[in-house]
């Protein structure tokens, strides 16, 4: 019987939590850019569709995550996704903003196929705990983010979303680092 990894399961949900409080920015900062850049609602409406069009892809990378080390791709897809998505208000051209969004949809692919194989290779043969960590990670992720970059843009400007990026970064450069020590603790076994 394989052990339930604590830490190998909190890590994981603690990438899965940074990477979708960016993924959670678009709604609450919708009105604003729509106001900045002038854009009319057929085009807002095309914005969640540029984000979601990687996820068509889906199989494709899926086929890649079983031939290749995946876990370098939960390390750093929240990176990729808190820069295309602190971004977002400093844009000042509609077509950046969906270049933006669609950068974020292929992070969002490539995260939420490997992680959840990730979690269930940690939690052993407690699979529904490891999952049940996973989720509240997200979720809770997608409840802060709106709460978070609205009070950004309360406290300063639109423009002060670009502020987040550095906590997205960091927040890999911890995963990183948590891999490299894991990595020799299991090399000196």
């Amino acid at each position: 019987m394989k052990n339930f990894n604590k830490l190998q399961v909190a890590t994981i949900s603690f990438a899965h939590f940074t990477h979708d409080i960016y993924s959670s920015f678009l709604a609450p900062l919708l009105p604003l850019l729509i106001e900045k850049l002038g854009i009319s609602l057929s085009q807002v409406a095309l914005l969640d569709i540029m984000r979601r069009i990687p996820a068509l892809f889906n199989p494709f990378l899926g086929l890649m995550a079983e031939k290749k080390d995946v876990k370098y791709l939960v390390i750093f897809t929240p990176l990729i996704t808190a820069i295309s998505m602190s971004l977002l208000g400093i844009v000042s051209s509609y077509y950046t903003l969906i270049l933006l969004l669609f950068v974020a949809g292929i992070s969002s692919a490539l995260f939420h196929i490997p992680s959840p194989t990730m979690i269930k290779k940690a939690s052993g043969e407690q699979t529904g705990k490891g999952m049940s960590y996973f989720m509240v990670g997200g979720e809770l992720a997608r409840t802060l983010g709106p709460i978070l970059v609205t009070s950004v843009v309360s406290w300063w400007n639109l423009e002060a979303t670009i502020r987040l990026m550095p906590v997205g970064i960091v927040a890999s450069i911890i995963l990183y680092i948590k891999n490299q020590v894991f990595k020799k603790k299991v090399l000196a076994k």
